[in-house]
């Protein structure tokens, strides 16, 4: 602090002109032959406190770019944010909740299964729950059940331990993997193990819980892998207009006033 900022009160003690507040604190028994010693005045714990928290905004954003970069295959999912929603799913409402109750859903092992036609918006609330459990600095990985399903032999359990390593496990589209035998034991391997972690998991479908039910009943893998989702994750129905069919004929329309 610069002399012009500075003054020495009738005692002696060298005081900051801005907040008047003391420099020195002056010991009544010398220590190592001192009786004077440096302290920070108002001006400069405010001062270090903000460096302070622009060194720890720095390290969060930091952390959140790593691990936004971790969770998603698509970069485009790092814009399906609940800021950037448009209202037109009612579900929404119960996707912010789960995030604003994560702590408690963690604890619990509580997932999700959301559920509803093509392109209702299944996808984007997934991944508007991961950005959003990102920015709190919550592990999260998104991939889907196509991926799942074609995990090598060779590969299989390093790729297990990769997915139980994070917080939320986000599988995308389930009933769009192949449905081989192998590929069903993939995707049953995936699911069991994470149900034995008691570490939650958010699910995405196009099929009816009803489709689930009956498929359940005819083939016993099918029915392993879904009576775990249903144990852990709560029936979430997406449903409303197709947001793909609207964003086509968005596109549709400027195409036709650009070339007609």
């Amino acid at each position: 602090m610069s002399e012009e900022k500075t003054y020495l009160d009738n005692n002696g003690v060298l005081h900051c002109a801005v907040c008047k507040e003391p420099l020195e604190r002056i010991l009544s028994e010398p220590v190592l032959e001192r009786t004077r010693f440096p302290r920070a005045c108002a001006c400069q714990r405010a001062q270090m406190e903000q460096l302070e928290k622009e060194m720890k905004d720095r390290q969060h954003e930091a952390q959140v770019s790593a691990f936004r970069a971790a969770c998603f295959h698509d970069k485009s999912l790092c814009d399906m944010t609940f800021e950037h929603d448009d209202g037109k799913v009612p579900a929404m409402e119960k996707a912010k909740s789960y995030v604003d109750n994560w702590d408690m859903m963690r604890r619990k092992d509580i997932g999700l299964l959301l559920w509803g036609g093509v392109g209702t918006g299944k996808t984007y609330m997934a991944a508007a729950i991961a950005n959003a459990l990102i920015d709190k600095e919550v592990r999260v990985l998104m991939t889907d059940f196509a991926t799942i399903s074609n995990i090598s032999v060779l590969d299989a359990e390093e790729y297990m331990k990769a997915l139980m390593s994070y917080d939320l496990l986000i599988i995308d589209d389930l009933g769009a993997e192949r449905n081989t035998e192998f590929a069903v034991q993939n995707v049953f391997n995936v699911i069991n193990r994470r149900w034995l972690s008691r570490k939650p998991m958010i699910i995405t479908t196009n099929l009816t819980l009803d489709l689930m039910k009956e498929t359940a009943k005819e083939d016993v893998n099918k029915c392993r892998i879904y009576d775990r989702i249903l144990d852990v994750c709560k029936p979430v129905l997406v449903d409303g207009a197709s947001k793909r069919t609207e964003s086509g004929l968005r596109r549709m329309d400027l195409l036709r006033e650009v070339f007609e």
